[in-house]
This record gives C-alpha cells, sequence and structure tokens, in this order.
C-alpha cells in the first residue's frame, strides 16, 4: 500500500473523519486502484479456504472486507457531489467503470457464489438471526441480479451491460449540472426581480459577479418548479426563467442528454430481459417492499385521477384570481397569491423568523433532543471539506458520543442540485465504527452580513434531510451493509418525510420562530396562518409530483424491443404520450422533472423508484397520526420510533416493524387527507 496516499490512510481524527485538507485530487486513482485490489484479494482468500463454510468464513468475512476502498469511495463521492471541479469529473467517469467492473468481479465470482449458495442449503430457519438470514439472502440475490445463474455469455453481456450503465448514468449526471449552471438566467435591474427578498435580490447580484458578470444571475434549482418563479411580480422575467428550466439538457448543445437517456432505457430493459422479467420496472420493484410494479400503477392511477380532479378547480380558482388566461410560467405564482388571499394575516413576513442557524439549532436539533435525547456540540477544530461546512458531536442522553453530523448548506456551482444525506463512515458494531453523515441543501447564500433566511419549503426540506441524517446517526446494526438508510428504496423516505412534521409543530416553531432583527418572537396568528397553509398539499404540487413518478415508470416499462425502437427517438413526444394516458397531460402543470434533466432516474438510484416518495408517505401520514395521538414531541414516543426504525437499518423487515409500532397495517386515507385529496 503506497504509505504517502491519504485517501487509503485510515484517519486518525474523531469518529474517523476524513483528514479532508491532506486528500490530493491526484490521490484518488492510484488509492481506488490499491483497494480494489485488496479486496479482490480478501475475497480470493475466503473462495481459497479448505475450511466448512459458514457464516462467519464467508458472510462476515465479506462484511470486513473492502474496508479500504469503502473509505475511497465514500470520501471521493462525498466530494464529487457536493463540491465538485474538472478533475473530479473525469475521475468520476473512469470511476464508474473501474467500480462496476469490480462489483461483478466479485458478484459473479463463482467460486464465492458457490459458498453463499451451499450456506443457504445448509443454514436452517433456526440457524441464523434474522439480522443473518436477511443479510445471506441479500447476497445471494445480489448475485443471482448481477447474473451469477446465466451462462458464460449471459454473463458477458450483463457485465458490458452494467459497465455502459455507469458510464452513461456518470454523464447524465454531469450534463445536468453544467447545463442547469449554463441556464442561470442574467437580468440588468434589480427592478425586473421585483416580488424576491432583499437577501434574494443581493444572492442574485453576488452569483453575477462571481462570474465577472454585472447585474443580477438567478441560478436554477433542480426541479422545473423553480422558487423565483412563484415570486417574480413581472410576467416576462417569470417566462423567462421558467423556459430555462424546462429547456435545460435538450437543447442540442453539448449537454443534452436525449442520446444517452435514450441508451440508458434500452439498457436496462435488456439487462431485465435476460434475468427473467418484462421490463426494468419490474427488475427494480422486484427488490422493494411494493409488491410488485402493477400495485404502484395502481396506487398512482388511483392518486391520479384524484389529483386531476383538483387540479382542475384549482386552475380554475387561480385564472380567476389572475382576470386572465395562465401560462404554465404564472401558475405558481398565482398559486402563492392565492394561499396569501386564503390567510387571515400576510405570509409574506414568515420568512424573517426562520433564520437558518436558528432553525438549526432551536428547531431541527431542539426536536431531536426532545424524541431522541440527542445534543449537538460544534466542533470547530474538525475542518471539513469545504470551508462553508460545519461539524458538530453528537451525543446521547447518557452523555456518550454517538457520531459526527457536517451540515453543508448553501448552494454554490461546484455542487449538484438539490438536498441530500450521505454516509461518510458507516455504523457497524461488527467494525466497531460509529457513524459520520452529512446533510447537503442549496441555500442560497447570503452576503456578508446578511441572514440566511429560510422559505417555507426550504425549512421543510432542512426538516427533511434531517430525518435521513437521524436514520444514520441512531443506526445500531452489527453488519455494515444494514446501517442506517440502506434500506429498500420505497422505504428510505419514510423517517425523513416523518420528520418533517416537526417543521411547524408548535413547541417546536416556538423555540426557533425569532424574528432575525428584533428577536422577537413569532406572533400567534402568523404561525397559525403558516401552519394551515402548510396543512394540505396543493394540486399543483402533487400533481407535478404524479407526473414526474409516472414518467419514470412509463419509461421503465418498456420491453427491451420496445425501448429499442422509433417510439423513443423524441423524448418529448414520449413524455407528452405517456402523461395523456396517465391523465395527467395538461400543459400547466410540467412534471416536477422532465425526461431530459430527471437527476433522480437516470443519474441517481431512483430509476423505477421514483414512486418512493408518495409510497412512503402513505407510512408517513400514518405515523404522523400515531405520534399525534400519542402525545407528540415525547421521548417515550421518540423511543418507540427509533427501536422500530431508527435504529434498525435493513437487519429487519421494515413493513413489519412499522406495524408493530402501530399495531396494524398502514391505510391510504390519511395520505389522502393530506393531500386534500378526499371528496
Amino acid at each position: 500500500m503506497p504509505q504517502d496516499n491519504s485517501v487509503l490512510a485510515e484517519s486518525a481524527l474523531p469518529y474517523g473523519l476524513p483528514d479532508f485538507a491532506s486528500i490530493s485530487d491526484d490521490d484518488f486513482l492510484p488509492a481506488f486502484d490499491t483497494a480494489m485490489a485488496a479486496q479482490l484479494a480478501e475475497v480470493d482468500a475466503i473462495t481459497a479456504s479448505a475450511e466448512p463454510v459458514t457464516f462467519a468464513n464467508t458472510i462476515e468475512a465479506l462484511e470486513r472486507s473492502g474496508q479500504q476502498l469503502g473509505r475511497c469511495t465514500r470520501i471521493f463521492f462525498n466530494l464529487v457531489g457536493p463540491d465538485t471541479n474538472r478533475a473530479r469529473n473525469e475521475i468520476a467517469q473512469q470511476l464508474s467503470t473501474k467500480l462496476t467492473d469490480h462489483g461483478n468481479a466479485i458478484t459473479l465470482n463463482a467460486k464465492l457464489f458457490d459458498r453463499i449458495e451451499q450456506l443457504r442449503e445448509l443454514s436452517g430457519d433456526d440457524d441464523l438471526a434474522e439480522d443473518q438470514r436477511r443479510l445471506l439472502d441479500r447476497y445471494y440475490r445480489d448475485a443471482i441480479r448481477a447474473g451469477a445463474g446465466l451462462d458464460a455469455a449471459g454473463q458477458q453481456q450483463m457485465r458490458e451491460i452494467s459497465s455502459r450503465l455507469a458510464y452513461l448514468t456518470t454523464q447524465v449526471g454531469q450534463f445536468i449540472l453544467d447545463d442547469t449552471n449554463a441556464s442561470a438566467v442574467a437580468f440588468d435591474d434589480a427592478t425586473q426581480l421585483e416580488g424576491l427578498s432583499a437577501g434574494e435580490i443581493a444572492a442574485a447580484a453576488r452569483a453575477a459577479a462571481d462570474v465577472g458578470a454585472d447585474g443580477y444571475l438567478l441560478a436554477l434549482e433542480l426541479p422545473t418548479s423553480q422558487a423565483a418563479v412563484a415570486a417574480l411580480v413581472n410576467s416576462d422575467a417569470r417566462q423567462r426563467v421558467f423556459d430555462a428550466s424546462i429547456n435545460r439538457c435538450a437543447r442540442g448543445n453539448d449537454s443534452d442528454t436525449s442520446a444517452s437517456i435514450r441508451e440508458i432505457v434500452a439498457l436496462r430493459a435488456r439487462r431485465a430481459e435476460l434475468l427473467g422479467y418484462a421490463n426494468h420496472a419490474e427488475y427494480t420493484i422486484a427488490e422493494e417492499t411494493a409488491p410488485d410494479a402493477d400495485a404502484v400503477f395502481a396506487l398512482l392511477a388511483q392518486l391520479s385521477k384524484a389529483a386531476a380532479d383538483a387540479g382542475e378547480r384549482e386552475l380554475t380558482r387561480l385564472a380567476g384570481l389572475a382576470g386572465s388566461a395562465l401560462a404554465a410560467s404564472d401558475v405558481t405564482f398565482w398559486l402563492a397569491t392565492a394561499q396569501q388571499a386564503d390567510s387571515a394575516v400576510p405570509l409574506d413576513d414568515f420568512a424573517n423568523y426562520c433564520e437558518l442557524d436558528s432553525v438549526l439549532h432551536d428547531g431541527v436539533f431542539f426536536a431531536a433532543g426532545q424524541l431522541y435525547g440527542l445534543s449537538f456540540v460544534p466542533r470547530p477544530d474538525l475542518a471539513a471539506y469545504h470551508p462553508d461546512v460545519r461539524v458538530w458531536e453528537v451525543f446521547d442522553d447518557t452523555g456518550a458520543g454517538i457520531g459526527l453530523y457536517l451540515g453543508d448548506y448553501f448552494a454554490r456551482s461546484s455542487k449538484r442540485g438539490g438536498a441530500w444525506m450521505n454516509s461518510i463512515v458507516d455504523q457497524s458494531k461488527l467494525l466497531a465504527r460509529l457513524p459520520v453523515v452529512v446533510n447537503v441543501l442549496n441555500v442560497p447564500k447570503p452576503a456578508d452580513g446578511q441572514p440566511a433566511l429560510l422559505s417555507t419549503d426550504q425549512l421543510t426540506t432542512l426538516f427533511h434531510e434531517f430525518g435521513h441524517a437521524l436514520h444514520g446517526l441512531l443506526s445500531a446494526v452489527r453488519y455494515p451493509s444494514q446501517s442506517g438508510t440502506s434500506v429498500p428504496r420505497d422505504f428510505v423516505e419514510f423517517p425523513s418525510q416523518v420528520n418533517e412534521m416537526w417543521a411547524l409543530y408548535p413547541d417546536v416553531l416556538d423555540n426557533y420562530a425569532r424574528h432575525y432583527e428584533t428577536g422577537a418572537p413569532i406572533p400567534r396568528d402568523l404561525a397559525e396562518a403558516a401552519r394551515n397553509a402548510a396543512q394540505t398539499e396543493s394540486a399543483h404540487s402533487t400533481l407535478e409530483y404524479l407526473a414526474a413518478a409516472v414518467l419514470d415508470l412509463a419509461w421503465h416499462r418498456l420491453s427491451f424491443e420496445q425501448a429499442s425502437g422509433e417510439a423513443v427517438d423524441d423524448l418529448a413526444a414520449f413524455e407528452s404520450a405517456a402523461l395523456t394516458e396517465a391523465g395527467l397531460g395538461g400543459e400547466l402543470i410540467p412534471p416536477r422533472y422532465r425526461t431530459a434533466y430527471f437527476n433522480h432516474i437516470f443519474a441517481g438510484g431512483y430509476s423505477a423508484g421514483y414512486y418512493s416518495y408518495i409510497w412512503s408517505e402513505v407510512l408517513d401520514a400514518e405515523t404522523e397520526q400515531w405520534f399525534l395521538k400519542s402525545g407528540g414531541l415525547r421521548r417515550e414516543n421518540g423511543r418507540a420510533f427509533v427501536e422500530s426504525t431508527l435504529s434498525r437499518g435493513d437487519s429487519v423487515e421494515p413493513i413489519a416493524s412499522h406495524q408493530v409500532l402501530l399495531g396494524r397495517p398502514a391505510g391510504i386515507e390519511p395520505l389522502l387527507l393530506r393531500r386534500g385529496l378526499t371528496s
């Protein structure tokens, strides 16, 4: 092992936090090569053992293997998402195929697969604990899904497909980031930005200065709906931002994703066909908590019909408020206007009571303390990967340190859009490791000396992503691959969605909501108005989400023959036909993500899985009611939720564990009520 490679060296910092300051981009490729070779040697040692096959010398040995590679992977991909550069993009493109080929070398190792099969045959129902049985089954299914059950020709096809997919999905993610940055909208005069707050206008001026331009620059967010469009009074300004948003990655330039997406869809369909599935959606959902693709489609169809009816009523009302026909770029502006008209008090002032640090310390951390007994102590002595990133040490109610929490909240051009949680160190009793997790958001960075004031959406996002962080921090599992958020895709959003409920919960809101200038507590009528406004989702929000989920399934329910045909040559035409068939083809409410910049499914891990947000929300809506009926922000409730969900990772069957919490299966009625879809 190269002794001077700081990526490979195990960190001496608390909790194994990487020493980011010592890491050079030049270290990564040599580190990965060394780490991959080391893991292959470890796997060879497992398969060469003359001892009888046991769980310890096979599955646990696999869990112990690849520790260097895991460290390299978590360090590098935590950097390339929130703070990339040209060198890191090039490294990511090389690693996409290297890592895929490496994974195939293990999952398609015939000797290893034989040991796993032997262990499954030898292990009776009572021989293994539940977490061990689930882990053994996981390794077996991963091998089968990689092609271990195919002949040599089939396995070679699977290797080629997975390697090419890794390259293409990495490329699409980079194209989306590049074109989103390039599509920022320039304005000459601040009067064109009427409706934005003083802080938002200052941030736009700063964004222009950062690229050496005069005037103002409105950077785009990842979704179709841009927050600026809901606020800008000037209809031409709204139209410009809206057009820039919906036309990303589909303009025939160097960042056009069309050809890559068509190839991704066809390759995924071919892989599914090789493994005996009708399409990629069936291949993906076979591993989720949903029973099958038909069940998912049925849920989306049920919700789409109710949402479309509600959407027609909502649009009729908005047109009446506007006094004229609406363009698609007008809808969210008039939706915000309608929300204000429905409120007993002006809602514009709410953000003045949501300063980021106050929300974080006296809201997010406060709720975690009340529910889970956690405390967060700043560690300014620990440096993260960017000067904007802060570090806290996390303690439980006994005073024991349980991990580190990193917060990376401000937008920058080197950061991909959206918000997420990453695990930098996975919790594991087997490896005696405690977690290090990071939350990444894209809040516009204010000018020096100015506060970062959160909109309601940004407030909710902060609580949502912290729910993922809690899932990682409170993990208490034996095996690293079952740690924290390593659960089925359509369950992973559940804990984070539950945590959103505390954002406007009275005890929490009263604790953090202070005016950023005067320190005065939020007026009761404004607090109540904010809660009322957030209580029911708009039909627009539901429809744009459902349209994106339907698009995801439409692309991934194609057979290989269909995906290779002319029907998918025109992405826009395919989109239109799929949405019309689902009853979601209205031009005034486009999908949350159009195909060309649908990062979740073509560059992230949500292919045929974007439905998971609404699937998880069924559990979330029921659990919110459980918390409220059980007294809300009580330590006893937190303990029960930790026991059923937050501590368990994938060591138990998640739906069964949730049913124990509720005392019954979850129903859909609370979700319909929350989203205003009941009659």
